[in-house]
């Protein structure tokens, strides 16, 4: 049987892709342009968009198992949904759903109350899935890098309650294993959440003085300003998706985002090795500048 992975092009299904295929499932990946698709050997490839029905149809023709990953755009939740309503019809019942962790408590965080949306649809309609939400991206940072390189500065607005911070190549190899798994199953599993978090849980000023470590300078802290940060957003991204941002860095100040107990043991299970920390994706940035 086949797996089919939307958002095959991006950081996180690429890889996706990439582990799904050296453990040898047969993958299908979902792309808009198959011109910018660099598969292994062995990937079909389906070309469509999620507002495309006729194309999600096809795509999902003959699939048994789906990777489910919406980027953040405003009718991500329209999006999703059409993309189940489509899998239901076409007889599909195993997914893995890429959502956010805390996104029944950022209810005001757009991407995050679609997200909610799509985690209870996927309830209703008795869908045999596993809904990963995982926290903060490491990787997002790489934004940053210049600020903090050039500039001394940590900008992001990530507070003092912390962020259980999590690498994406985690959450790909994560998502990946759990497709298998639902997969490889004879009967349907039960639907389950799993919170992607990474071994530590990290402050502004935390990551400012791991920061300051790797790179051998002092580097501040300068984050506790959502409204500051949407500002800057706005230079490089859509004012609606600024604002998504800074919503988003304000739930920081107030909830955080903490690991549930024996969240980092469950995934140092599941992957057999220990988690990457922040401090590795540091060090690395710091080696090559």
């Amino acid at each position: 049987m086949t797996i089919l992975v939307t958002g095959a092009t991006g950081n996180i299904g690429r890889q996706v892709v990439e582990h799904l295929v050296k453990r040898g499932a047969d993958v299908r990946a979902f792309v808009r342009d198959p011109s910018k698709a660099s598969f292994p050997e062995g990937v079909s490839v389906a070309q469509g968009d999620f507002l495309d029905v006729d194309s999600l149809r096809k795509a999902m023709s003959g699939i048994s198992t789906l990777f489910l990953l919406n980027a953040v755009v405003p009718d991500e939740f329209t999006q999703a949904l059409i993309a189940l309503n489509v899998a239901r019809s076409a007889g599909i019942e195993r997914i893995v759903y890429l959502s956010v962790i805390r996104a029944d408590v950022y209810v005001n965080v757009p991407h995050f109350a679609g997200k909610f949306g799509v985690e209870r649809m996927i309830e209703q309609m008795d869908f045999k899935a596993t809904i990963l939400r995982p926290a903060y991206f490491i990787q997002n940072d790489l934004m940053i890098e210049d600020a903090i390189t050039g500039y001394g500065t940590y900008p992001m607005p990530i507070g003092a309650k912390g962020l259980a911070m999590i690498d994406v190549r985690d959450i790909a190899e994560i998502a990946a294993l759990e497709l298998l798994r639902r997969e490889q199953s004879v009967e349907p599993l039960a639907l389950d959440r799993i919170n992607l978090v990474g071994p530590q849980t990290l402050t502004g000023t935390d990551i400012a003085a791991i920061w300051s470590d790797v790179l051998a300078r002092p580097i501040n802290y300068g984050g506790d300003n959502a409204e500051g940060f949407e500002q800057n957003l706005k230079q490089f991204l859509p004012a609606w998706m600024a604002y998504d941002m800074r919503l988003m860095g304000e739930r920081f100040f107030s909830e955080g985002m903490l690991p549930e107990a024996g969240d980092v043991e469950r995934l140092t299970a599941l992957l057999g090795r220990p988690l990457r920390p922040y401090r590795d994706f540091a060090s690395a940035i710091a080696g090559s500048a």
